[in-house]
């Protein structure tokens, strides 16, 4: 993907069969499932692609343990099912994770061990295998940081684990060659009607300032948490219908959580589960359900909040952390649905919403990345009712969006890049220079970098060190230490001057400042 040629399209193209507005989970999923059955799709992202809670997620392809004990079977059921397409259509980016839920009576081993087989039952075919009831001489073995005071065994099941802002560039990169064209930094500022539906949009490119006026047969807002703003734009006097919800995740070394086991504490004090999942050699704990009165591009933990995901890991394990072992913390505000009655945010459905307005806008809404594929048919099959297309079937079902060549194992570490990966080896064989890496401790390679800058659009320092590589949300310190490094090569490519590369170094080491707790 090159934005030059993206915007070359976006000059040369009439009439779009849909728009779709913004660049998340949900919204490249529906470009690409648009694009896909031959539609003429465009898909415009303000920030860069999945630079909100799409990349701030638990890194968990699940049916949703909780959604099981609040009775949600039906929801369970599809989430479970298209847990087991995701792992099949992106194998290089998803992998089973054992999970152990500890039990503390002989009751809670029944009944957990009861729900977990079910949960696994649900599955079906698609199961990634067989739910047990551990001894608590093997729950400690399977889990050594865990405090054995009071234990009385485990129950052992599996679920899935993913890479989400990887996985959200190589569905951009699928749906770009299906024909779309998938543009970041560029805001939806208004739209065009005639007789009262929307025809069209008005937009500015963010980089440069040029606007653009464009023709659609429809429009889908996917824009998660700022799925009202957009709304407003068509109609100044909508009420809200997001009712924002803040999770957070803190990142510490494997030392305090050895293994490859990961944790699940059923039920913490505000009735949510929480996790601590190895990922990408590092251990994930999280998450909270803060409701939020204001959304922010980058939202920022709370004190609460990370006190609340300490003491609860440090209640159930041995291996006691404090601020000060923090490489990184990281924010994300889901768009949960208002519905009905008010509920707490850890009630709340995480199923999805679809409205269509009276100008046929088309807003999807809530879910969950797990399920972001069925999200955008369902977006998808309502734009086509709405713009009068013809209708032509889904086909993601079964759709690869990347997957990983024989000659590379999963535990390479550019296995993440799927069959881009022997182009990024090809660099290192004719350049053995490039196989250097852009920090001493990790595995980011010039190689990657290069790549990276010239197929996947980052025009950022941060897209580069948050999302195509991982490093801010790994360690905070580390990507603040590569950061001129990176940005040099950026500033290279972009043909950018020096005063460019200084401001983007500047205003990262201001953000990553914001992932330290110490």
């Amino acid at each position: 993907m090159k934005r030059t040629e993206m915007l070359l399209q976006l000059q040369e193209t009439p009439v779009w069969d849909m728009v779709i507005i913004g660049g998340g989970a949900t919204g490249l999923g529906a470009a690409l499932d648009a694009a896909s059955r031959g539609y003429k799709t465009l898909l415009l992202e303000r920030s860069d692609f999945a630079q909100g809670t799409s990349s701030r997620s638990t890194k968990l392809v699940h049916g949703g343990v909780r959604y099981l004990a609040q009775g949600n079977i039906k929801f369970v059921i599809e989430a479970l099912k298209e847990r087991g397409y995701l792992l099949k259509n992106a194998p290089h980016l998803t992998n089973d994770q054992p999970f152990i839920l500890p039990v503390y009576s002989y009751f809670q081993k029944w009944y957990y061990g009861f729900g977990l087989m079910l949960y696994d039952y649900l599955s079906g075919k698609l199961s990634l295998g067989k739910t047990r009831i551990l001894s608590r001489k093997k729950t400690l073995l399977a889990l050594p940081a865990l405090n054995p005071k009071k234990l009385a065994g485990g129950i052992l099941y599996y679920d899935g684990q993913f890479d989400d802002a990887r996985l959200a560039m190589d569905i951009a990169a699928a749906a770009a060659e299906h024909g779309a064209v998938l543009l970041n930094y560029t805001e939806v500022t208004g739209f065009k009607k005639e007789k009262g539906k929307i025809s069209g949009v008005e937009c500015r490119d963010r980089l440069t300032g040029e606007l653009y006026s464009l023709q659609t047969n429809v429009v889908i807002n996917a824009t998660g948490v700022f799925s009202d703003a957009v709304i407003r734009l068509d109609d100044p006097q909508h009420l809200p219908m997001i009712a924002p919800s803040q999770g957070i995740h803190l990142v510490v070394d494997t030392r305090f959580f050895p293994g490859g086991n990961a944790l699940i504490i059923p039920k913490t004090d505000d009735e949510r589960v929480l996790f601590a999942v190895p990922w990408n050699g590092k251990i994930l704990l999280g998450t909270t359900d803060t409701l939020m009165e204001h959304i922010d591009e980058e939202p920022r933990p709370l004190s609460e909040e990370i006190r609340f995901i300490i003491s609860h890991f440090n209640r159930y394990c041995h291996t006691q952390i404090a601020q000060k072992d923090v490489l990184s913390v990281f924010a994300g505000i889901r768009p949960l649905v208002i519905k009905g009655k008010k509920q707490s945010s850890s009630e709340t459905s995480r199923d999805h919403t679809i409205v269509v307005a009276v100008s046929n806008l088309v807003t999807i809404t809530g879910g969950k990345w797990t399920t972001y594929r069925k999200m955008a048919e369902d977006a998808v099959n309502n734009a086509l009712f709405v713009g009068k297309l013809e209708k032509k079937e889904c086909i993601t079902e079964a759709l690869m969006i990347n997957e990983l060549p024989l000659s590379i194992g999963k535990n390479d570490p550019l296995s993440i890049y799927g069959n881009k990966a022997w182009s990024i080896g090809q660099i290192m064989v004719e350049n053995p220079l490039m196989a250097a890496k852009i920090h001493p401790d990790y595995a980011y390679t010039i190689a990657e970098l290069n790549w990276i800058i010239a197929n996947e659009m980052p025009q950022k320092l941060e897209d580069i060190l948050a999302r195509r590589m991982r490093l801010l949300f790994l360690d905070a310190r580390a990507a603040m230490d590569c950061c001129e490094l990176v940005a040099g090569y950026l500033q290279l490519a972009l043909e950018k001057d020096e005063k460019w590369k200084l401001e983007q170094v500047r205003e990262f080491k201001i953000l990553a400042q914001q992932y330290l707790l110490s």
